[in-house]
């Protein structure tokens, strides 16, 4: 007999939602087993350098840090719009298969082992869990890897180009290489690159010595347009193309230097660190360029001046420091020179007039686009950017052009040269008034004169 007070079916729904918990249970306790897939515990160590960008910074700089033409590594490999130079890769990596098959009777297995036994530290240097097959991660080590060493071998001209390859033929492909290799989600780690290019190294590079490094510098220089860079000065191994050329532009008195934490008594910088070049100069401080400095992170301040080297702000440039900047903020063991030296230039420029300034003191020499265009695209630097003034490489200069901005005398005597010595005809007037004063002077004393007489 069924009890009145019991709702019908009662027990046959206990029995469903007791299923349908246990259900839950077991799925729960999957969860607790699988580890993360797009932020892998690997992602925390020192050894993880190959990042994916936040989306707020991805929200700030739009598709920056996303390949054009070529991918490299996992995490834009397959994407239909990269299709095409992905098939030219197979091309570049058979020429020099069949190069190194008559010099050095190499094979394609060999190609293989030299990169299975270094798999394992490779997969650790990306953020994300690689959801490839052994022999498909090691083939793609070894595809992207030959491609890059042959592209760098022909533009040292140690190896010939064919003559209707059409990566030369087609003007656009290099340029968007010389961006594609630098950008932080497109890595492959640097001990991969060079155990392939010492496996596959011929006469010529052994005859003029070269290295992996100086064939990357010679690469990169063609669109950065500077000297070559001292070989001597880099005693760790980088962790990839992007930190090569990054540490490479760092000071070498800053390279190895632990950072510096608000050095003596002055008191903490005010939260926009400092103010924009039209607000400074009111205060009397100017710009000045710096002429044959190491890099352009040299910025010193003196005096009232602030010194900087020029800068070539074009679509290489604007790629390369953003990528930069996003590889700082992910990786908490590199320095963090870079994400100052553009929270600088955010703080300098914010108006059109900010950077005219700049370009006519040749601190910046424009090929981007307009003064509207910079000037946001360096407000775009310093946004969503944790940055610690304590602890960066410029805590001094920012300290000192505060106090030098915030000291009366010097907006005082500023002030008065804005208003009087700011045009021809502001100094005319002053002139003219400065004249009638004296005259006035003369006058009354004359007067007095004859009066006591």
């Amino acid at each position: 007999m069924v009890d009145a007070d019991q709702p019908p079916y009662a027990s046959v729904d206990d029995e469903g939602e007791s299923r349908i918990l246990k259900i839950r249970i077991e799925s729960m306790h999957r969860k607790l087993k699988e580890p993360p897939r797009l932020l892998s515990s690997a992602a925390g160590k020192p050894t993880c350098s190959i990042f994916r960008v936040p989306q707020s910074m991805i929200n700030s700089n739009g598709r920056c840090y996303e390949p054009r033409v070529v991918s490299v590594g996992p995490y834009h490999r397959g994407q239909p719009r990269l299709e095409m130079i992905e098939e030219h890769k197979w091309l570049y990596l058979n020429a020099l298969l069949t190069r190194t098959n008559q010099t050095k009777n190499l094979t394609l297995e060999d190609y293989m082992k030299s990169v299975k036994s270094l798999e394992e530290e490779a997969r650790e240097c990306y953020s994300e869990s690689i959801n490839m097959e052994s022999d498909e991660f090691n083939e793609m080590m070894v595809l992207d890897g030959c491609f890059i060493l042959e592209i760098f071998r022909k533009v040292s001209r140690l190896v010939p180009f064919e003559p209707d390859d059409p990566l030369v033929k087609m003007a656009w492909v290099l340029p968007f290489f010389y961006r594609d290799f630098l950008r932080v989600e497109n890595q492959i780690p640097f001990f991969v690159l060079e155990a392939l290019f010492n496996l596959t190294r011929g006469h010529k590079e052994k005859e003029t010595n070269a290295s992996l490094t100086s064939l990357a510098f010679a690469f990169f220089n063609n669109i950065m347009h500077r000297a070559d860079t001292d070989l001597a000065m880099f005693k760790e191994i980088p962790k990839h193309l992007l930190d090569l050329i990054r540490s490479s532009l760092i000071p070498e008195s800053d390279r190895h230097a632990p950072p510096v934490r608000n050095p003596g008594n002055k008191k903490e910088a005010p939260s926009h660190i400092i103010h924009s070049i039209s607000k400074l100069r009111r205060s009397g401080i100017i710009l000045r360029e710096i002429k044959d400095a190491e890099s352009f992170l040299v910025v010193r301040f003196k005096h009232g001046v602030i010194e900087m080297p020029r800068i070539t702000v074009d679509d290489f440039m604007s790629s390369f420091l953003q990528n930069c900047v996003a590889y700082e903020q992910c990786h908490g063991a590199c320095s963090k020179h870079f994400t100052t030296y553009a929270t600088l230039l955010d703080c300098l420029m914010n108006i059109n007039k900010d950077v005219e300034y700049l370009c006519e003191e040749n601190i910046i020499e424009n090929y981007f686009g307009t003064e509207t265009e910079v000037a946001r695209l360096m407000n775009s630097l310093g946004k969503d950017v944790a940055f610690d003034v304590g602890q960066c490489y410029l805590n001094e200069l920012f300290h000192e052009v505060n106090e030098y901005y915030e000291s009366n005398w010097h907006k005082g005597w500023s002030d008065f040269k804005y208003t009087y010595f700011s045009s021809p005809w502001s100094f005319i007037s002053a002139l003219a008034a400065l004249v009638l004063l004296i005259l006035s002077i003369l006058q009354t004393i004359y007067t007095v004169l004859q009066a006591y007489q």
